[in-house]
């Protein structure tokens, strides 16, 4: 075969017979690498591409796809209900986030033929990882093998109903002489994969890394070939993890999936609210409770606020997974609006649970918990808050409030606030005191009794 080298960007996959500095397609500097590749075909095992016509629209007729119930309830909700046959599915996270655990999860759970294909880890070690998570399924096999055409080769002799590749990045093909992980090299592959996979019926789940930016690590065509992507979130140092749909052709992609890395695997989190929400029986100033959404999921979450005074001469501002920027907007407005004079004390504040949710209805809460630190007086447990605060101080309205206030109900909290400028919600069907209010003056009168 004749050999030929190219430079390809690793950021968006284009071409260019020489280095460039910039990449003229996505703009990245710095991004082209050279790959030697070959121009003849090598030989894979794949079907050949079945003959196909035009046909009215008219004439198609929809079939409901039967999917494959993954064992996994907080899986299942993020794609959708299941898997569907022939799918391709992309799983993205951080290093240790736990994504091989939840895929060797899924593999084990299943009652059908299942091949987990590992690129990273030899057969001893996932056998010990499968004894760590107390998994021993029969009907799964598992296959240590980087090769393209001899993963093919197996799934044809084994005929799995689900394929699981750990991870794309490590895999190669013969028709390519370049190494695992380029940009060819990943784009080949998947690509193959995914015509196989339409063809066979038989669904994929592929596990791929990140880079330092926080997406997935390849050509962005890749997040095209596929059909699901899924990015799994979280921070190391805490226990909760968030599977969030980002592309979902058989799905929504507002839905979320939360899981607890513990020490026999990730555990299913259904009811995330009463983990998010403190035991304690004890009331301490500066904690509040927070009606979110995320996605379509409503969540009650605590926040955690420390002011203090300043002991140098220019107070910190600290926040963990909440917007720095949207706290000191925040401080902004109490100083502005209201007259609290905060700029010479430090004022630290905490999500619970380390979970990262970007909701404006959480504003009404963090303030809530600020003024409740400064003045050191607790606020009930039994409270919590949804709204949005403005640069004139006004509390607005968020979206599905109903949803909000179901949640909050059903976990036993007796009064809400929200903004008064909420309009056509039948408030009646709610066993819970509904306090409206319009300015952060009124929520301060309201939680303190002061004017």
């Amino acid at each position: 075969m004749a050999k030929k080298s190219k430079y390809v960007c690793s950021s968006c996959g284009s071409n260019s017979a020489t280095w460039l500095g910039k990449c003229p397609v996505c703009g990245e500097w710095n991004t082209y690498e050279e790959e030697i590749i070959t121009t003849g075909k090598g030989s894979i095992n794949v079907p050949k591409l079945k003959e196909t016509k035009p046909v009215k629209i008219k004439d198609i007729s929809t079939k409901t796809e039967v999917r494959l119930d993954s064992k996994n309830a907080e899986l299942n909700r993020v794609l959708g209900g299941g898997i569907i046959p022939g799918s391709l599915t992309l799983l993205g996270g951080e290093p240790g986030i736990g994504k091989s655990t939840l895929a060797l999860q899924v593999a084990l759970d299943l009652d059908v033929g299942v091949l987990y294909v590992s690129g990273e880890e030899s057969l001893q070690q996932i056998k010990l990882r499968a004894n760590r998570i107390n998994k021993n399924a029969e009907n799964c096999f598992i296959h240590a093998e980087i090769l393209l055409e001899n993963i093919i080769q197996t799934i044809d002799n084994i005929k799995p109903e689900l394929v699981v590749i750990d991870s794309i990045q490590t895999i190669q093909t013969e028709k390519l002489e370049s190494t695992p992980g380029t940009v060819s090299q990943v784009r080949e592959c998947t690509t193959i994969i995914q015509r196989y996979a339409k063809q066979t019926d038989i669904p994929f789940i592929i596990i791929g890394h990140i880079n330092k930016e926080g997406s997935i690590a390849g050509p962005k065509i890749l997040e095209h070939i596929v059909d699901t992507v899924l990015q799994f979130e979280g921070d190391r140092n805490f226990m909760y993890r968030i599977l969030r749909g980002i592309k979902n052709r058989f799905g929504s992609t507002s839905e979320i999936g939360i899981f607890e890395m513990k020490s026999d695997g990730l555990r299913e989190v259904n009811n995330p609210s009463e983990l998010l929400m403190s035991q304690g029986n004890d009331n301490v100033s500066g904690v509040t409770i927070s009606a979110t959404l995320e996605g379509v999921r409503p969540l009650l979450i605590e926040i955690q606020a420390l002011v203090s005074s300043a002991v140098y001469g220019t107070p910190q501002r600290s926040s963990t997974t909440f917007d720095l920027r949207r706290l000191n907007m925040l401080l902004a407005v109490l100083e502005k609006r209201a007259g609290f004079r905060l700029s010479t004390k430090d004022v630290f504040l905490n999500i619970a649970g380390g979970i990262k949710i970007i909701d404006t209805a959480m504003d009404l809460s963090v303030i809530a918990s600020i003024l409740s630190s400064d003045l050191d007086i607790a606020i009930p447990k039994n409270v919590c808050f949804a709204g949005e605060i403005g640069l004139s101080g006004e509390v607005r309205p968020v979206s599905r409030i109903e949803q909000r206030i179901s949640e909050a109900q059903k976990l036993g909290i007796i009064e809400i606030y929200i903004s008064k400028f909420t309009k056509n919600i039948d408030f009646s069907r709610f066993n819970i005191k509904i306090t409206q209010v319009g300015k952060v003056e009124e929520v301060f009168r309201n939680l303190f009794g002061r004017k």
